[in-house]
């Protein structure tokens, strides 16, 4: 549950939200995407790009969405290019009422060359690696080209190697000029392009600034309840 919640995120801004399992996170996410609306108070406001009320199908092209709980149901017998095209129906299966049309197979088919994965565009993702099955799941996210990437727990199941080639392939598409929300409670996932960080806490939002000032030994020892030791190394932050 949020309590006493605040927070303005600006359009193209790649912002890291940390904090321990069970701090709000989540929810937080659920909110964004409308899967959760805020109870009711004269004094509370929820906006996304300046707009309280929306077509859900409508903010769905907006933003692009990666969660965990997305990643299990999409890991089915399915093609990375069906995958990819089950993005314009928010849907994650294509069904015979799905109009799909060649510009879409090419938009598709464009994305899966940008996250590296063309050659598996016809392979189930039963059969890829977890960090192969998650870049086909971003290339379903970028379909309506959004605004922003919303990235909840993204190394969560993927081993060293896969953990570093979907950093890169956030770098690439900060770089592109993509907005991204990344949530997390590991700190190596914090790009160097994220310059923001804001630090979560039971519910709440304890601490928001530059992520030099934010990703300190003190910040984060008081943040998650135990020592917490901090090094920098190559842009990235490492903490044990």
């Amino acid at each position: 549950m949020l309590r006493d919640f605040s927070l303005t995120l600006a359009a193209g801004e790649h912002v890291a939200i940390l904090g321990p399992n069970g701090c709000g996170k989540s929810t937080l996410i659920q909110l964004l995407t409308r899967e959760l609306y805020p109870l009711y108070r004269p004094e509370a406001r929820f906006a996304l790009y300046g707009e309280e009320t929306w077509n859900v199908f409508e903010l769905r092209a907006l933003l692009g969405i990666v969660t965990n709980e997305l990643m299990a149901r999409a890991m089915r017998d399915i093609t990375a290019m069906e995958l990819v095209l089950t993005g314009y129906f928010s849907s994650l299966s294509l069904e015979p009422y799905h109009p799909v049309v060649e510009a879409m197979r090419e938009k598709a088919a464009g994305l899966l060359e940008l996250l590296e994965i063309s050659d598996l565009a016809e392979r189930s993702l039963v059969e890829m690696s977890s960090g192969e099955a998650r870049r086909a799941l971003i290339a379903r996210a970028l379909v309506h080209d959004p605004k922003a990437l919303v990235l909840d727990e993204p190394a969560n199941s993927l081993d060293l190697a896969a953990q570093h080639e979907f950093r890169e392939t956030m770098r690439k598409l900060a770089q592109s000029g993509l907005g991204i929300v990344l949530v997390t409670h590991h700190l190596a996932d914090i790009i160097p392009e994220i310059e923001r960080v804001l630090l979560m806490s039971a519910g709440r939002i304890v601490a928001d600034g530059p992520k030099e000032e934010m990703l300190t030994e003190e910040r984060l020892t008081e943040l998650f309840g135990h020592p917490v030791q901090v090094i920098r190394r190559d842009g990235l932050y490492h903490g044990w």
